[in-house]
């Protein structure tokens, strides 16, 4: 290394998790999507499913339902068997906790104690739909796994949304024409791998492969869990 040159750090990625809230009362599939304000440093303006990053009290948090076997075993596939029972089942109460924070929408049980949320989540019905890991060189850097979830199966109404500081113009967009807002790539990415989904078995059912989409050499890999 030359002399004076200062090495970067590498950003270690952080666990993350997300929602693909779908709503199929209409015909055609609608997943929930809401801008991300312009003072988040990662992704701003831009179109998202509601979720972020795991905090460490989701690893302590109570549950009402908890993860299918099927979930449970391509996390544990994802981690290489390495990670504890308590960070898996953080991942999807992240998802949810975030669903509420975001969009006002509980799943789960309704629970007197408010300390972190008013209801015990229930993770029975997240199916694993994908994980992407960002890139090197962004500011912010996550592991993300991405979650889908159908609202009839969990009694959510459609109309029973509300925008959030996190997430604006919160909205329903057809699976099959995204080219109303303008979305992150990964985003784009994840979507098609739900259409493919869906379009196996739109009932989306457990223990389909999952992919994983991260960079090697620069280059962007997609392998399956």
């Amino acid at each position: 290394m030359a002399s004076g040159s200062v090495k970067s750090k590498a950003i270690r990625p952080r666990d993350a998790a997300s929602v693909m809230l779908l709503d199929r009362s209409r015909g055609a599939v609608r997943v929930l999507m809401g801008k991300r304000s312009k003072a988040h440093v990662f992704m701003p303006d831009l179109y998202v499913f509601p979720g972020g990053r795991r905090d460490s009290a989701d690893n302590r948090a109570q549950w009402a339902g908890n993860i299918h076997p099927t979930v449970r075993e391509s996390l544990l596939v994802a981690y290489r068997r390495r990670a504890p029972e308590s960070r898996l089942r953080a991942l999807l109460l992240a998802a949810l906790r975030e669903l509420h924070e975001e969009a006002s929408i509980a799943v789960g049980v309704p629970s007197a104690d408010t300390r972190t949320l008013p209801f015990l989540p229930d993770l029975t019905n997240l199916r694993y739909i994908a994980r992407a890991i960002t890139p090197p060189g962004y500011p912010r850097r996550f592991d993300t796994h991405f979650f889908a979830l159908f609202a009839d199966e969990v009694g959510v109404d459609p109309a029973d949304i509300r925008d959030s500081r996190e997430l604006e113009d919160l909205t329903w967009i057809d699976v099959n024409d995204i080219s109303a807002v303008q979305m992150p790539d990964i985003t784009a990415l994840i979507l098609s791998e739900l259409r493919t989904s869906l379009e196996f078995d739109a009932s989306l059912p457990f223990g389909r492969p999952v992919p994983f989409y991260h960079t090697r050499h620069g280059r962007l890999i997609r392998d399956l869990l």
